[in-house]
């Protein structure tokens, strides 16, 4: 099995959003007689819908879903968490496919539908929809303080995975993915993969993750500093940093935003393991960002690291922690308020200026067959 991807298709196949798309927008405000500035962030968010919609008036967001990547770490077994090592990402995973988890309840609120992706829960898959589990790499991954979380050919799998999900999403007529991710100790591994992209040491990238004590947070940031030492030699390559100190969901989530930002579909991020996976993509396609807006911000420091290396300013700030995309969907709100207050407020449509026929953008199996 072929175990590269060629990643520097993707600097080439990604795109910036629709500038004159985004003009057309702000003039359309401004010819309705409305003050500048006057809906705040609203205006702003209105422009970004109708650059990566390519076209003006904005369409409001109609088929937004939530997104979640499982997956199972090994370092969770150092007792970096308190959420339990053994059984706590597949009772998440229960709870939001039973519509008893906050996201999922929130997901209904807003008209959201929600996906789970086991990429690499470590438990039997039978326990799961076969829809659940149909992009599954293996079980949980290796303890990635001494060992690769992945082997190389996991580690393409799992970023061809993600590619994949992209592509069904798109196809499916989605318009906006809420990103999150269910995962004991991903923080963790978050943590490792923005403080090698930036160079930092352990500490500065530690957070609290599901709130552990200082005791526990010194077990962490020392898992944090082993992992480090294995990052730093393989930076220039990030499949490889992907596989040896990633995970196979850190792995889906990254081949998931450059495929996504290929098919033009807007993508709301949403804790530090999003945000790290935007990091690695960013260093892969530097376009790639202007597709993303960061929903909120958790208060964990490598997130905030990750944002402001990525030039993203988080839409909310409530101190949300828990992950799951959460803090992603209650950003749901927002897009659709500015979806909605800018749609018809014009008194003439937009006319591109240039005129070209769009080529038809290529699927995850048509870069596939260029490798």
């Amino acid at each position: 099995m072929d175990t590269t991807v060629d990643l520097d298709t993707f600097s080439s196949l990604v795109e910036r959003p629709d500038d004159s798309a985004r003009r057309a927008a702000e003039e359309r405000w401004q010819e309705a007689g409305r003050p500048r500035g006057g809906l705040g962030r609203l205006e702003e968010l209105g422009s970004w819908l109708s650059s990566v919609q390519g076209r003006s008036p904005v369409r409001p967001v109609s088929a937004p879903k939530v997104l979640l990547f499982a997956a199972d770490h090994g370092v969770a077994a150092l007792g970096v968490s308190r959420l339990p090592a053994q059984g706590g990402t597949a009772a998440r995973v229960r709870a939001v496919l039973d519509g008893s988890a906050p996201v999922a309840r929130l997901a209904a609120r807003y008209g959201a539908e929600v996906r789970v992706v086991d990429v690499a829960v470590d438990t039997d898959p039978a326990n799961f929809p076969d829809e659940v589990v149909a992009h599954r790499i293996r079980r949980g991954s290796g303890r990635i303080d001494v060992e690769d979380a992945l082997s190389p050919q996991e580690t393409v799998r799992a970023f061809r995975a993600g590619m994949a999900v992209a592509d069904e999403e798109a196809d499916s007529g989605t318009d906006l993915v809420l990103l999150g991710d269910l995962g004991v100790g991903a923080t963790t591994v978050a943590a490792v993969l923005v403080g090698a992209l930036c160079g930092t040491d352990a500490a500065a990238v530690c957070g609290r993750g599901s709130g552990i004590d200082d005791r526990v947070w010194m077990v962490k940031c020392a898992t944090i500093r082993d992992s480090l030492r294995r990052a730093r030699p393989v930076l220039g390559d990030q499949l490889a940093l992907l596989g040896a100190t990633g995970g196979a969901d850190f792995a889906a989530i990254t081949g998931f935003l450059l495929q996504a930002a290929v098919r033009r579909l807007p993508v709301v991020l949403d804790g530090v393991v999003s945000a790290a996976c935007a990091l690695v993509a960013q260093r892969i396609a530097f376009r790639a960002p202007e597709w993303w807006r960061a929903g909120q911000s958790s208060g964990e420091p490598a997130q905030a690291k990750a944002y402001d290396r990525l030039t993203l300013t988080p839409l909310q700030d409530q101190g949300i922690t828990m992950g799951e995309g959460v803090g992603a969907v209650l950003a749901l709100p927002l897009l659709q308020a500015a979806g909605d207050a800018l749609a018809d407020e014009a008194p003439r449509p937009f006319v591109p200026s240039a005129p070209k026929e769009q080529p038809k953008l290529p699927s995850a199996a048509d870069l596939l067959r260029r490798l």
